[in-house]
């Protein structure tokens, strides 16, 4: 495996940071951000310097119970080939629910949600990571999760489902400490039993991010600095085998670039202060090829992701075995994140609503799911609210009105959304 050294999350918010950055061997990008034929010039400059450049695929949902749709895998391949990197990263979870085999709609949870330690799930895993690695050009590492979640019934621990996985498939690891962490605070489960499992010799990189404790439930939130506990768990991993690449993640509440070189020399220290307990294997793919999963198989692991996707999103009775007080918790934080990314992509609809946006959505949240991705639920979300009269200023409504007409017609009346965008605050300005 490439020793990749160690490496930070890219963001558009830190690029100018991450060029300035000492020691920065490689970074990587999420993968749905970038656009193959229009690489920002930063990534395209740090690819000029000998930084390598890996793609984190967010939305494949290996883990669910369909195959893993071909425009998306093509997509992934597009962005390896874009920024030559030497493979291709994505995770160990489902993100979608319904449809065509559970015969009901199709449901888009917006976030990671894990996949049962399951023999049906394991099987439907190791085809779908199989039809992944044939569509891709480059090798394809998976990572575990972090979950507040358990699933009843489960079969095999974390170790062993990951170690079957990587030896069925020959599938390289990404593992996250923080992952790690955040599932013995919220599940009980022992970081170094649980490393003490995994097939490290399929280790590919390490993630490590920082979260916050609310509740006795921990919230991986990339946003707040690496607490100690996740270091020390890196230091355990470190101990036991010198891993190939440590990268920081942080996805928002960006910091001072000197915080974060800080954080970066606490991970190089604790990497160092592992000292590498032995030498990195030689992981061999599957001598042969594994079992294929009935349809029954994926008919049985859909039902039970739909039916748990559907609780957490669409207020249907929670499943039998589940915490229901856990499963409160995540369908808060679900409905916050599509509240927070909606905001993102639709950054007007703040503007226009102020502080009656986020209430106004969530209220949105308890009964429409969201079927098909953030825009479509900015659009969807807007409206609704003017369906039912919202909001109340007559003013506020006709420019929510207009930018739904703008963003829904058949063409936009404006093409760069920064002019969109200024156009609303400055009204929104002027009526103040």
């Amino acid at each position: 495996m490439e020793r990749l050294g160690t490496g930070i999350g890219w963001r558009p918010e830190i690029a100018d940071a991450v060029e300035g950055m000492p020691g920065i061997d490689w970074v990587e990008v999420v993968a749905e951000n970038v656009c193959p034929g229009h690489l920002p010039e930063s990534l395209r400059r740090l690819r000029e310097r000998g930084v390598t450049v890996v793609p984190h695929g967010v939305s494949l949902g290996l883990g669910g119970a369909d195959r893993p749709d071909a425009g998306r895998l093509q997509a992934l391949a597009e962005r390896a080939e874009a920024l030559g990197s030497p493979l291709v990263t994505e995770h160990i979870a489902f993100v979608r629910a319904g449809g065509p085999l559970t015969a009901s709609s199709r449901l888009e949870a917006g976030h990671l949600l894990p996949v049962p330690r399951t023999r049906d799930a394991l099987d439907v895993l190791c085809e779908n990571i199989r039809i992944a690695q044939d569509a891709l050009p480059v090798p394809l590492a998976v990572e575990n999760i972090a979950a507040l979640i358990s699933w009843p019934g489960e079969e095999m621990t974390e170790g062993q489902f990951l170690y079957d996985l990587a030896d069925r498939t020959g599938v390289r690891l990404l593992i996250d400490v923080a992952n790690l962490h955040t599932n013995h605070v919220n599940r009980g489960e022992d970081p170094a039993e649980a490393l003490a499992g995994l097939p490290l010799e399929a280790l590919a990189y390490v993630h490590v991010a920082g979260g916050f404790e609310r509740d006795g439930v921990w919230h991986d939130s990339h946003a707040h600095p690496v607490p100690r506990p996740v270091l020390d768990i890196l230091t355990d991993l470190a101990s036991r085998i010198s891993p190939p690449g440590v990268l920081l993640e942080r996805d928002e509440n960006f910091p001072e670039p000197a915080e974060l070189e800080g954080e970066l020399a606490a991970i190089r220290e604790a990497v160092e202060k592992g000292g590498g307990g032995r030498a990195d294997g030689a992981w061999r793919a599957a001598a042969e090829p594994s079992s294929v999963p009935t349809d029954a198989a994926r008919q049985r692991l859909a039902l039970a992701q739909t039916a748990l996707l559907s609780a957490l999103v669409a207020g249907t009775p929670v499943p039998e075995g589940f915490d229901r007080v856990r499963l409160g918790v995540q369908a808060r934080a679900l409905a916050g994140k599509r509240a927070d990314v909606v905001a993102k992509v639709a950054p007007e609809l703040p503007v226009i609503l102020g502080t009656g946006y986020r209430p106004a959505f969530l209220r949105y949240a308890q009964g429409a799911p969201m079927t098909d991705g953030y825009r479509r639920d900015a659009l969807n979300f807007a409206e609704q609210l003017l369906l039912g009269g919202e909001p109340g200023d007559a003013r506020l409504r006709r420019e929510l009105r207009e930018w739904w007409l703008e963003r829904s017609g058949p063409a936009p009346r404006s093409r760069r959304p920064t002019l969109r965008l200024a156009r609303v605050t400055r009204r929104v300005l002027l009526r103040r």
